[in-house]
């Protein structure tokens, strides 16, 4: 797919495998863990992500007339909604009730992951807005050689979002709740920005759950095969209790132990001797993203020490700005993390249901945003002037 007068070239790849993790590398950045060569890689070297699981890679790159990256998007061709975390299901069931084939679509995302990040990724020194817009016309042209009824672009930036409204997508807001560094030094710096009622919360939740097991928190050189076995088995237990699908596989933690394990912060709680639960983050430079959590055994408190507490006093002691704490959960503003917008930009093929879709999505941004004015009032953060 040449752009007019030769000057880059539009190509598709069947599996990151194909494409130099240097030069998709150099477009994606080391901001971000999940849209790193290797992790998207992980995902497809242990079958994680492949055709019989609904997500066959279709990656989009552009390159100059020199052979070189300029930018990449992840996508996949699917034929089902499933580990995207932005639902459509009510689009497809109406699309179909009228009709209408929803599926395939194609989907730019990190599979199975609902974290905020850059999706259409462009070579540092490039011209961001028109490298945006290869990567969205190119995107579109491959929804049109596979004749799906949509493209769907999730938890993208703001700016990109901003970018891809202006390039006709219809865009819709969504909203997660996410911990900002206040430049706080210490657990108990946070602790004294809130109001007395959540902070004796908060203390007493974390003496109930640290009395009663050994937690500790692991990353780099620290992680073991070992540790990430237990993770596994608790990752299943949480499937089979929500009745949900195992998206993630052994060879999948395994992998990314062995890939990333700078980028693994694992808490896991033991009892006596034996690891009875654990939460799975990944970070980067600025932010650290919850990920996975999991037990065999339930304790007072420790899902919110384990998830919650934890990944803020690390996300202070190293500096980190942001700890997002994945999808759902109005209970998380009380702990201190806050409504926090997400954004996706979406490409529909057929002009009536586009409008159909678009009357929702308006009607939807006005909704979120009413909800996260609502949800702010209820911040467990003093207000100015307002005693200890």
């Amino acid at each position: 797919m040449p752009e007019n007068g030769n000057t880059v070239s539009v190509k598709v790849f069947s599996s990151i495998n194909e494409v130099s993790s240097t030069e998709w590398d150099a477009c994606a950045g080391s901001e971000n863990p999940f849209v790193s060569h290797t992790f998207l890689k992980t995902l497809e070297d242990s079958l994680a992500v492949r055709a019989e699981t609904g997500w066959l890679p279709q990656h989009v790159v552009i390159e100059d007339v020199s052979g070189k990256i300029i930018g990449s998007s992840p996508c996949y061709l699917k034929n089902h909604s499933h580990g995207e975390y932005v639902f459509d299901w009510g689009w497809a069931d109406a699309f179909e009730r009228a009709g209408g084939r929803y599926y395939p679509k194609l989907q730019v995302s990190v599979p199975f992951s609902p974290v905020t990040g850059p999706r259409l990724l462009v070579r540092n020194g490039e011209d961001k807005k028109r490298t945006r817009q290869l990567l969205t016309g190119g995107l579109i042209e491959l929804a049109n050689q596979h004749s799906v009824s949509s493209l769907h672009i999730t938890f993208a930036l703001e700016d990109e979002w901003n970018d891809l409204g202006e390039m006709g997508l219809l865009q819709r807001k969504g909203q997660q709740f996410h911990w900002r560094n206040r430049n706080f030094k210490t657990f108990d710096e946070f602790l004294a920005s809130l109001n007395s009622r959540k902070r004796k919360m908060i203390r007493k939740e974390r003496e109930a759950a640290n009395s009663a097991v050994k937690i500790e928190v692991l990353t780099g050189d620290t992680l073991t095969e070992h540790h990430m076995t237990a993770f596994y088995g608790f990752y299943l237990n949480t499937v089979d209790r929500k009745w949900a699908h195992a998206y993630l596989n052994h060879d999948f933690f395994q992998l990314l132990r062995e890939r990333m394990s700078d980028n693994i912060v694992l808490v896991m709680a033991q009892d006596t001797n034996d690891y009875v639960a654990g939460a799975l983050n990944l970070r980067g430079p600025t932010t650290l993203w919850g990920r996975n959590w999991g037990c065999t055994e339930r304790f007072k408190m420790l899902y919110f020490e384990a998830c919650f507490y934890r990944g803020i006093d690390f996300a202070i002691k190293n500096g980190l700005s942001r700890v997002e704490a994945g999808a759902q959960g109005p209970h998380k503003i009380s702990r201190g993390y806050l409504p926090s917008e997400t954004y996706s930009g979406h490409w529909i093929r057929d002009t009536n249901f586009r409008h159909a879709v678009e009357d929702f999505v308006d009607r939807e941004r006005l909704g979120v945003q009413q909800e996260m004015e609502a949800l702010s009032e209820l911040s467990p953060f003093r207000r100015p002037n307002q005693s200890l």
